[in-house]
């Protein structure tokens, strides 16, 4: 498949989006903390007001209670039997591990006709909120009660343990599971209760290519038309489908442009209450670094792809690729927009404006008046390990570092444990066949590996140890093939072979290994010890900041569960205007325009057009609503609370949302229910599915379904 990417690092040096922007007249907006609400402080007078409907107490417990988490991801039930949506790309990993042989669901999809069909996924879950307390004053009272630094820390752990604790034996119930969340950096502290679900089967997933429409070279952009969606079941302890009372209905109409939606979900870590100080080291330092390495491996992997499509596709190498693509991008996005002036400049404001606040109280100004300014003081002792974060980024990593390193690195980690005494024969054994496990990577694959992982080292001064034993005078391409042909490492056979004498301080590996390991240990250690000590002064700024504006912002996302309302509405870009909806037509456009050999193709059963398959139904479409990573798969509903759409993706405009909430370009994208319900009717042929959301009864067999569906048609 021909493969299109956008440029890489010339992405580090985008100009900023906003043009010449007079900074000493931009103020904090009233939103750009975010929207992410909890739901223990649940906006029902905002959403009454700016909505004007009765958004009250028993409206959001029946939007938390339909709304669901699972591994990485959230998701909805959408009947009283335990059906539940969500993207497919979320489930991707379930779909590929429950292929039977003969079988290749990632291509093919998949749909269970029969209840006995559906398959269960080993050692998975789907988590519903049931209970928020919070647990802010007996955690925090614990934390004052000591008196230094460390002492917080541990009384900090020890309390949310004891929280939890409690909890759990309270609710005596093996589906009940815990979790102590803090927000606010530690301002505050919330715990969540959750019927925990461990039996979950596989009804129906999309094919990967319609799921994943687009490819990398459409990610995080918009117009798009992508079918991403799949259906799991929840079954209880009897082995049977459960009965839940709490789900959202199907829309048949869908959203129209203008009107307010309300997605649910579980937003991953964002950075929205950094400091300036902690941001312009991200931009100066952290995520440059990042992109750098993760651009490097993306084409390492590709080359190796192009090399050998048929052995890359068995290591899964686009799926590995799309993971690094997907954070590549993330970054590159973060760095222009800390690069970008009106950015900057509402992010100085709002500072400014905390700093002013805490200094006009007396008791906040003793308690947490230099917390910004330590802050500070950290940052020259991060980028003091600036020259590292090139070289030890992904350092070990077990999908995107070289199986000769990983090999050395084992190695010598247990060379070290056997020379500080006191290691048992059988920890010796274990540590010995794990090394013997890692296995030998296809000499393309592993070459590219090692030249990318000696040019991340090339990057180190030139006087610089760990650069003189990994290159001396050679070239990073010179010094791969040098490990390759005369490291013991080189291939698992040649490993085992030499397991006793592994140690030989000449093996070009084990050089490069002995002089970087010792600096590898000692710069995580300087970095631990500066993150910790960040995070005890964002728990001081948290505290403060609660204090002085409580829950008027909301926290920076969490993974916990939030809801976040926005406008169905299209924006202006590249001199033209995106669209509120996309349909059928423009997928089927975008196919014949790029052709079938491309991230645009179409699976088989898609072509020609399925008789019945009306192209004028809505694909996608976006809102201003806020979402972040982990919001894949969150229900976007109406102020009936009736499912629309399913949030899959953010714009490239929406990735300053790690930092900042601007509605204004930034649009979160999600896969429209009524595409989904076409594609089930016309091209799956899922009446099972399609009866189930929409009438809310439960068919054990696709012969029943349609036996039902004959008078609807």
């Amino acid at each position: 498949m021909k493969t299109i990417r956008i440029a890489s690092l010339a992405l580090l040096t985008t100009a900023p989006l906003s043009g010449q922007v007079n900074t000493d007249t931009v103020r904090a907006g009233r939103f750009d903390y975010g929207k992410m609400w909890t739901f223990e402080n649940a906006p029902a007078r905002y959403f009454t007001e700016a909505y004007g409907f009765d958004a009250n107490a028993a409206w959001f417990e029946r939007a938390r209670g339909a709304a669901l988490r699972i591994p990485g991801c959230s998701a909805a039930f959408v009947s009283p039997r335990g059906l539940v949506v969500t993207n497919h790309h979320c489930i991707r990993d379930a779909v590929v591990q429950l292929s039977k042989p003969g079988e290749n669901l990632d291509d093919n999809g998949f749909y269970a006709k029969t209840l006995q069909e559906e398959r269960r996924i080993p050692n998975y879950y789907v988590d519903q909120l049931i209970a928020v307390e919070d647990v802010s004053a007996e955690i925090l009272a614990a934390i004052d009660r000591a008196t230094d630094d460390a002492g917080r820390r541990t009384a900090r752990t020890q309390a949310i343990s004891a929280v939890r604790d409690r909890m759990m034996r309270a609710a005596n119930d093996p589906l009940i599971t815990v979790q102590v969340v803090p927000l606010y950096n530690g301002g505050r502290y919330s715990a969540y209760t959750f019927r925990r679900y461990t039996d979950v089967r596989l009804v129906a997933a999309a094919e990967l290519q319609m799921g994943f429409f687009g490819g990398d070279p459409d990610n995080f952009t918009y117009p798009r038309y992508a079918l991403d969606f799949g259906f799991l079941r929840v079954y209880g302890p009897d082995g049977q489908p459960i009965n839940n009372t709490q789900y959202f209905n199907w829309s048949e109409t869908g959203p129209q442009e203008g009107e307010v939606v309300f997605v649910i979900g579980n937003p991953g870590t964002t950075n929205r209450l950094s400091t300036i100080a902690q941001l312009e080291f991200r931009r100066d330092v952290l995520l440059p670094a990042q992109a750098r390495v993760f651009d490097a491996r993306i084409q390492a992997l590709w080359e190796f792809y192009r090399e050998d499509e048929k052995t890359a596709n068995e290591l899964d190498v686009r799926g590995l690729v799309f993971g690094l693509s997907n954070s590549w991008k993330q970054y590159v996005g973060q760095i222009d927009a800390l690069n970008t002036p009106v950015i900057v400049a509402k992010k100085r404001a709002a500072e400014r404006q905390l700093r002013d606040s805490i200094n006009a109280k007396p008791a906040l100004r003793q308690a947490y008046g230099t917390a910004i300014d330590r802050i500070a003081a950290i940052q020259p002792r991060n980028r003091e390990l600036a020259p590292y974060f090139n070289a030890f980024t992904l350092w070990g990593n077990g999908s995107y570092e070289s199986a000769v390193l990983r090999r050395v690195i084992a190695v010598w980690q247990g060379l070290q444990a056997i020379q500080r005494g006191g290691v048992p024969a059988d920890t010796i054994n274990a540590m010995q066949q794990r090394i013997l496990q890692i296995r030998d990577l296809p000499k393309g694959l592993e070459r590219r590996l090692l030249i990318a992982r000696l040019k991340d080292l090339a990057t180190l001064p030139a006087n610089d140890p760990i650069r003189i034993a990994a290159l001396g005078s050679m070239t990073p391409e010179a010094a791969a093939d040098r490990l390759m042909t005369e490291s013991v490492f080189s291939t698992a056979q040649r490993t085992a072979a030499a397991m006793t004498g592994m140690s030989d301080p000449n093996d070009p590996a084990m050089l490069i290994v002995n002089a970087t390991m010792p600096r590898f240990s000692e710069y995580a250690t300087r970095q631990q010890q500066n993150a910790t000590e960040e995070a005890d002064l964002a728990q001081q700024l948290g505290r403060a900041r609660f204090e002085i504006y409580g829950t008027a912002v909301p926290p920076d996302g969490t993974g916990s569960p939030r809801i976040t309302d926005g406008v169905v509405r299209g924006y202006e870009y590249n001199g033209t205007t995106a669209p509120a909806h996309t349909t059928f037509f423009g997928m089927y456009d975008r196919f014949y325009a790029h052709g079938p050999d491309t991230d645009w193709n179409l699976p088989k059963r898609w072509l020609p057009v399925p008789a019945g398959l009306d192209l004028n139904t809505a694909l996608n479409f976006i809102s201003t609503a806020d979402t972040y990573g982990g919001n894949s798969g969150s229900p976007a509903v109406t102020q009936d609370l009736a499912l629309v759409g399913l949030n899959f993706d953010r714009n490239m405009e929406g990735l300053s949302r790690n930092f900042i909430y601007l509605p204004e370009r930034g649009r979160n994208i999600m896969v429209d229910v009524r595409a989904i319900r076409e594609a089930l009717d016309d091209v799956y042929d899922a009446d099972r599915i399609v009866l189930e959301v929409l009438t809310h009864k439960m068919y054990a067999t696709e012969r029943e379904a349609d036996a039902a569906a004959r008078p609807r048609r």
